[in-house]
């Protein structure tokens, strides 16, 4: 199983969004400060996921949101 996720950041109010194959592992490594685009924004919180049988349909679902972020569809996944 993989999933698609995204972060809010408690610092700086901004938003991350990735799929993993575990959740939980990788918000750990994201506030540990093992990814450098993440750092600056610990400490971060699971605002949303959503989860997928293959790593293609979870990348794909990642590029979707990336792609309406900030607008109404992403302010529907995150409320």
């Amino acid at each position: 199983m993989f999933a698609t996720y995204i972060l809010k950041s408690k610092t700086t109010n901004r938003y991350y969004i990735g799929y993993t194959s575990n959740v939980g592992k990788r918000i750990i490594y994201h506030n540990t400060g093992r990814n450098i685009s993440t750092r600056s924004g610990i400490p971060w919180s699971l605002v949303y996921s959503e989860s997928f049988e293959t790593r293609a349909e979870a990348w794909k679902r990642e590029h979707q949101i990336k792609s309406y972020k900030s607008g109404e569809a992403f302010k529907k996944l995150i409320q």
